[in-house]
């Protein structure tokens, strides 16, 4: 069983429409203690880093969700879930996220168009479980204003360009992140999403 975190500022239906097509069980966890009943979490994400990670805080998500990951388990951040995998995230001030990886959530440079949206190439740095079978340079669909700046090089496993390079898709042990929303990629994202459900499923 897989769990889609409700906290009020994810795409949830998407990715629970995506991951039944796969053949994955699904279960919308709106409170932190359903987290026992499954195997592997997804953490989707839609709007400001601060105030999903207020959300999260007030609905006592963080302590939660911390030891969650520190037990060993699988942990998918999709996009703004992503994001609030780092430590520091940077829009409308300094805010703390949840610390699974170091690092800091930055915006765009001055000068480029945001939110950056649309089909964008990925470029695989290393081979890694979530992109298995998926072709180097192949297109997924992204949508945000900020970039993650990971202090560790070596967690970053995948990149996309616009104006510079910034992750696509990092992943350190039990912690996996996209910036680009694998719930809408076709047929690509479907295969990145398989590859979480059958690594949760092998644990």
């Amino acid at each position: 069983m897989i769990g889609l975190v409700d906290y009020g500022c994810g795409n949830l239906r998407s990715v629970e429409n995506a991951l039944l097509k796969l053949g994955y069980p699904v279960l919308i966890l709106d409170k932190p203690e359903m987290l026992e009943q499954v195997k592997g979490v997804v953490l989707p994400g839609v709007g400001a880093f601060a105030d999903a990670m207020s959300t999260l805080t007030k609905a006592g998500w963080v302590y939660h969700l911390q030891k969650y990951v520190w037990e060993g388990n699988p942990f998918l951040g999709i996009c703004l879930g992503m994001q609030l995998m780092f430590e520091i995230g940077e829009e409308h001030g300094p805010h703390k996220g949840l610390g699974f990886l170091q690092g800091r959530v930055v915006k765009f440079p001055a000068g480029l168009k945001i939110p950056h949206m649309g089909w964008n190439r990925v470029n695989i740095l290393k081979p890694n479980s979530l992109c298995t079978e998926v072709p180097n340079g192949s297109y997924f669909y992204f949508v945000h204003s900020y970039y993650a700046e990971p202090d560790d090089p070596a967690c970053v496993l995948a990149t996309s360009t616009y104006g510079l390079e910034f992750p696509a898709l990092v992943g350190q042990g039990n912690v996996w992140g996209t910036q680009f929303h694998p719930e809408k990629s076709s047929r690509w994202g479907l295969v990145v999403l398989d590859n979480f459900g059958k690594w949760v499923n092998s644990r």
